[in-house]
């Protein structure tokens, strides 16, 4: 809905896209150019709101936004008609959502769903079912996310302890809390479930802006508030959410007439010995949960192996990233701190490609086990420090990973490779969690322990016009020889492809670029199978969902999945109520 211009409110029935300005224009400036884009009159225009803005930076010179609006207009039906070939301009599409269904009045314990896990996939999951009357019970191992925070910048500041149980992996609001907070996603979405998820984090305190943002993000401080919103959504619609209450077994049954599974789920059993009963269990564990992962194998669910990425992140002044993004218009106000993706794929078959890049972020302490040292990347909102950083990994396929698993077919095997070369990070920089960090120049010159990153460096000639950037991982960096910490394919791709990505960012390359090690977490190493009623494999009403499971890579996606399997839950509910139906 939006203030049409003749005052009232009224639903736009056309929308327009490609409407290109420059990057100083002003509102009336895009009334306007929507109108000579139509060849309309003025008074044929009666409202109009933005829907999408992006930039366009193909030309360097000529650097434009690009828009989507959608019109109330005077005569929409002889428009279309008039402009039926034209691709820029339809029907606007109805992305209003609706529920599949309202939970019947029950008392029974077994029919109130229990949700393990409480990041975007399990937060959302736990939502749609509160708003369905469910009343769900949320169950997270970690801590609220405000404890949470002071236990992870604790850490990254030398002033606490790391937290197996409280880290950046675990915890309110999953992995996403301490990232970029980026709200966008590859993801087939007919139904327009991402737009449910960006309207509901809207009302839980994000900013309206993250609607229309081609590629919109919150940041870390943002994503804390946003996440006690959904806390309180839940509960105020009779939903139930405990933290430190770590599951560490399902409970299972004998089952018949559930096609060829086996068994079913009756309840869950935590890690303090308490058995809570339930019949259907949302399975939303995020990427890192290996001990859950460990006891889902123990107890006969179906698990498999799935191929991930493993790398560096890297650090450039984030200027530099702005020069090769925006040109002459880096800077710009309205601009804001550029991004990138990059892509090569090498000579061996593997692709090496930037992942989950922060503009203007932070290096952080990812690790959720002891004795291990992960990388990961943050941004807030503002994305106002010195650094860009990404991540550069490399695929890791199935066969990489035979070596370290327990048996031919190891559906753990991935756990053990990531703990492997985490482990090997963590010796390589002291055995005190700072992380490995080395000079870009440095690493592609084969690498030299304990180079100072003062000290004379070799590979490209620098392109860099200011200072070279200081590393910012938290707890502190200790510089070495990262080749003893990667798997040989890893170190043999990434010195193919940084070369290859200077030429499409000029000073990429420079020697002076910090790279710090070990990315691991990409994605999950399992997969947890589900059916198209995406119920378990083998275990009825067991129904595994988000990154954990292998079905989703990002905040928007593992909500997007989150919303779908609430949908499937409340329909096997009601299902099972109305059989006849």
């Amino acid at each position: 809905m939006r203030q049409a211009a003749s005052g009232a409110v009224a639903d736009p029935v056309l929308r327009l896209s490609e409407v290109k300005l420059p990057l100083d224009h002003g509102e009336e400036d895009l009334r306007q150019a929507i109108l000579r884009r139509l060849d309309l009159p003025a008074a044929a225009l009666r409202g109009h709101q933005v829907v999408k803005r992006s930039v366009d930076a193909r030309s360097k010179a000529e650097i434009r936004f690009s828009y989507s609006v959608d019109l109330e207009l005077a005569d929409e039906q002889r428009l279309l008609r008039r402009f039926r070939k034209d691709p820029h301009l339809r029907l606007t599409p109805d992305t209003s959502y609706r529920f599949v269904g309202r939970a019947p009045a029950t008392t029974d314990p077994l029919d109130r769903p229990i949700v393990i896990g409480a990041g975007p996939c399990g937060y959302f999951a736990a939502l749609l079912l509160a708003q369905m009357g469910f009343r769900p019970l949320l169950l997270e191992r970690g801590k609220p996310v405000k404890e949470r925070t002071a236990d992870a910048f604790g850490f990254w500041r030398n002033q606490r302890p790391f937290d197996p149980e409280s880290n950046v992996q675990f915890g309110e609001g999953g992995a996403g809390t301490f990232s970029d907070g980026k709200l966008y996603s590859q993801v087939r979405d007919p139904l327009h479930h991402g737009r449910k998820v960006l309207e509901e984090l809207v009302a839980c305190g994000a900013n309206a802006e993250i609607l229309t943002l081609q590629r919109p993000h919150i940041g870390t401080f943002k994503l804390a508030t946003v996440v006690r919103g959904l806390r309180a959504r839940i509960e105020a619609l009779g939903g139930e959410i405990r933290f430190q209450s770590r599951v560490d077994r399902l409970a299972l049954e004998p089952c018949d007439g559930e096609g060829d599974r086996q068994q079913r789920i009756c309840g869950v059993v935590l890690a303090d010995g308490t058995v809570l009963p339930a019949g259907q269990v949302v399975l939303a564990v995020g990427h890192s949960a290996r001990d859950t992962f460990a006891m889902l194998e123990a107890v006969g669910v179906a698990i498999e192996a799935k191929p991930f990425s493993i790398g560096v992140r890297i650090e450039h002044p984030q200027e530099l990233i702005d020069r090769a993004r925006w040109g002459p218009f880096a800077g710009h106000p309205r601009l804001g701190p550029a991004e990138y993706k990059l892509v090569h794929h090498g000579a061996d078959g593997r692709s090496v490609y930037s992942f989950c890049m922060c503009p203007g972020g932070l290096v952080v302490a990812a690790a959720s086990e002891p004795g291990h040292v992960v990388t990961n990347g943050m941004s807030q909102h503002s994305r106002n420090e010195r650094n860009a950083n990404s991540a550069i990994v490399v695929t890791v396929g199935l066969d990489d990973l035979a070596p370290y698993g327990k048996a031919s077919g190891d559906p753990l095997a991935g756990v053990a490779f990531q703990r492997h070369w985490e482990a090997a990070a963590f010796r390589s920089a002291g055995s005190t969690y700072q992380a490995p960090a080395q000079r870009l120049g440095d690493f592609l010159a084969s690498g030299v322990n304990e180079r100072s990153p003062d000290s004379g460096l070799s590979a490209p000639p620098s392109r860099l016009s200011g200072p070279a950037p200081l590393p910012s991982y938290g707890p502190g960096v200790r510089y070495g020889d990262l080749r003893t910490c990667l798997p040989a394919f890893a170190v043999e791709a990434l010195m193919e492809a940084l070369p290859v990505f200077e030429r499409s960012i000029p000073g990429f390359a420079a020697p002076e670029a910090v790279m710090t090690g070990v990315e691991t977490r990409t994605s999950s190493p399992v997969r947890v199978p589900r059916l198209d009623d995406f119920q378990s494999l083998n275990i009825a009403g067991l129904f595994p969902a988000g990154e954990g499971a292998g079905y989703a890579g990002g905040i928007l996606s593992a909500a997007i999945d989150g919303i779908k399997v609430a949908e499937a839950v409340a329909l096997t509910h009601l299902r099972r109520q109305n059989p006849a139906e």
